[in-house]
């Protein structure tokens, strides 16, 4: 009769596999570790998609109880217009708000949501399966397309900037590279092996180009308005 391994010796095998991912993980950081591959992911990532949601959940709800504000009042005061560049109250009554027939605030408030869900899942362990982390990944790079349509919108129709659409840029820009560099190191969809790590070591400096883009932008397309501001 064949024995069956003691606790013990299935702990040491346990300890051993993981001490083993470590290592690999250390030597490469784009390796994908068993839990990855079955569809987790590092708590770092589910520390992103949690916070990052919450902020632009936020976001989305002020700019829908702002548009509600001005459907009501279209005279009232709104606390997101600092100046004649920072606001939020031209953006909400222009017909890029509503791009797709529904507002973009209430789009966002589901996306937002919807991240802020997946977050939590990943941070208590579970394991999102592949359709899953295909959809995330197809709405993250949606995500990117809509936020530099908005922006192209922004700095060239509406001159401006909308203080609560700032905060779902700059949380949406990491969560975008972190989504797709995580889901291609899962191996959830397949990729050029350079392209996945690049995605996956190179991701801060990726994000770094992409704000410092952003900024110079916003430095150079409203300088005129700055300094009649300062």
């Amino acid at each position: 009769m064949s024995q069956q391994p003691r606790a013990e010796e299935v702990t040491d095998g346990d300890d051993e596999l993981l001490a083993e991912e470590r290592a690999l993980a250390e030597l490469d950081p784009a390796h994908a570790t068993e839990h990855q591959l079955a569809g987790g992911a590092p708590r770092g990532l589910g520390w992103l998609l949690t916070i990052g949601g919450v902020l632009g959940l936020w976001a989305s709800v002020m700019l829908v109880l702002s548009q509600q504000t001005l459907l009501r009042d279209p005279d009232a005061a709104l606390a997101c217009d600092v100046n004649p560049l920072i606001g939020c109250g031209k953006f909400i009554l222009s017909w890029q708000a509503s791009a797709l027939g529904v507002p973009n605030a209430l789009l966002g408030t589901i996306a937002f949501s919807v991240v802020t869900a997946t977050g939590v899942a990943l941070l208590g362990g579970g394991h999102l399966p592949r359709p899953y982390w295909l959809l995330l990944m197809a709405g993250s790079v949606l995500a990117a397309v809509t936020i530099t349509w908005f922006q192209y919108q922004a700095f060239v129709e509406l001159r401006g900037l909308c203080p609560y659409c700032l905060v779902v840029w700059a949380v949406t820009i990491p969560i975008v590279v972190n989504v797709l560099g995580r889901g291609l190191q899962g191996r959830h969809l397949p990729a050029p092996d350079g392209l996945r790590r690049f995605l996956v070591q190179d991701r801060a400096l990726l994000i770094t180009v992409w704000y410092a883009v952003v900024l110079l932008l916003i430095g150079v397309v409203f300088w005129d308005q700055w300094m009649l501001i300062l």
